[in-house]
């Protein structure tokens, strides 16, 4: 783990002493920042593999963070520290990969450290899918709708990409987040139906009826018959409608 130069983001010292210590002890590079702002210039100005943030900062806000960093460094995995359940939602908003409630255990910090950085590694390099109007490239990591682009956030990629790949088979959410998230899944948690929504709307936005199905009682599906033709232009689309 040497060569995995981590960022830290935690103003408070005591807490990041602790984090800080058992990264090093595990072989993981750490630097630390006690502010967002500095923090912001760490990942700017080096080779940062992930970064683990706090979300209550002294200075800019833990959120404002993520998205200033998501503008940066689109790819790069960032993982938020959240207690209360509107605070874990508004750091998915804001563009993380995964949280983790406080308090937590360490040893659960590590387990989301190494699956984020697993789907880093296995994440497709040559392969790109393409259904009706959506094309995505696995080696740009691009999302395209009829030519325009889509701003999707690694997770978002990771999370179309894996439906896109398996189109019209029921996927259980435990499916899902085995391979999108890379541990285990809590039933507890609504992580992935947050995501999937994020996904739908910025597929409706970019003017893309969303294709992505609700299976009751399993998960989802990719849906590639809903979509319109591509290539059809907007009168056939229209005539057809």
């Amino acid at each position: 783990m040497e060569d995995v130069h981590l960022a830290l983001v935690e103003d408070e010292p005591d807490v990041a002493s602790f984090i800080r210590q058992g990264l090093e002890e595990e072989g993981y590079r750490v630097t630390w920042a006690r502010n967002g702002r500095r923090g912001l210039e760490y990942v700017q100005q080096g080779d940062i593999d992930l970064v683990l943030l706090d979300v209550r900062l002294p200075d800019i806000d833990g959120l404002e963070v993520c998205e200033r960093l998501r503008l940066h460094r689109p790819d790069l995995p960032v993982m938020t520290a959240l207690d209360a359940v509107e605070d874990r939602v508004a750091g998915l908003r804001s563009g993380a990969d995964d949280y983790l409630p406080k308090p937590f255990a360490f040893d659960e910090l590590l387990a989301r450290i190494e699956a984020l950085l697993r789907r880093v590694d296995r994440a497709p390099r040559d392969r790109s899918l393409e259904h009706g109007p959506i094309q995505l490239d696995a080696a740009a990591r691009t999302c395209r709708v009829d030519g325009d682009e889509v701003d999707l956030t690694p997770t978002e990629f990771d999370l179309l990409a894996f439906l896109m790949g398996r189109s019209g088979e029921a996927l259980s959410r435990e499916a899902i987040h085995r391979e999108v998230w890379g541990h285990d899944f809590d039933r507890g948690t609504n992580l992935i139906d947050v995501y999937v929504n994020y996904v739908r709307r910025k597929l409706e936005e970019a003017g893309c009826p969303s294709p992505i199905e609700t299976v009751r009682g399993v998960g989802y599906r990719f849906d590639p018959e809903s979509l319109p033709d591509a290539t059809a232009t907007p009168e056939e689309t229209e005539e057809s409608s």
